[in-house]
């Protein structure tokens, strides 16, 4: 599949729209045992193809991307968002001091200047969403495929690839 720079950026806005407002995300990750998937707050700033958080050097989740980068971010809110992507982890004090405040004192018991502090970028390559903003549209797009009825030309999701979005 060839995306056009308009195309990227079509698809990064829609995205972008669709988690705006959607403070924690499931962050999956592979483990030993398998999938793990837990909470994460995302730092506040538009989605451009990237998600950023901040964890722990010392937690499993650390330890788990750095044998595996391959990740799924999740966000449930009015639309429901499965963004898939490679987690790349970021020793960056400036970044980090970009993104703290005083909640993560409070939370993490530390301060920015923290060693054991860390990023994490997704680099998103694909996103699969679901819009559930027309409930009458939903059920009846539900029924139909329950049903197994031919559905209209409507979807109740897509998939976009942006695999492509902020490269030049």
């Amino acid at each position: 599949m060839t995306n056009t720079p308009a195309a990227d950026q079509d698809a990064i806005e829609t995205v972008r729209k669709l988690i705006k407002g959607i403070d924690i995300a499931m962050l999956t990750s592979v483990a030993e045992q398998g999938l793990v998937s837990r909470p994460m707050k995302t730092q506040e700033v538009e989605f451009d193809g990237d998600l950023w958080f901040l964890t722990m050097k010392d937690t499993e989740k650390y330890d788990e991307l750095i044998h595996n980068p391959n990740v799924n971010v999740t966000y449930v809110g009015k639309s429901y968002v499965s963004i898939r992507g490679t987690a790349e982890l970021v020793d960056s004090r400036e970044k980090i001091k970009e993104f703290w405040n005083a909640a993560y004192e409070k939370m993490l018991e530390t301060t920015s200047d923290d060693p054991n502090l860390i990023l994490i970028k997704v680099k998103a390559e694909t996103a699969e969403y679901w819009e559930m903003g027309n409930r009458t549209k939903l059920v009846k797009e539900l029924y139909k495929k329950l049903t197994g009825k031919k559905s209209d030309d409507s979807r109740l999701n897509e998939i976009v690839d942006l695999s492509h979005a902020g490269q030049n």
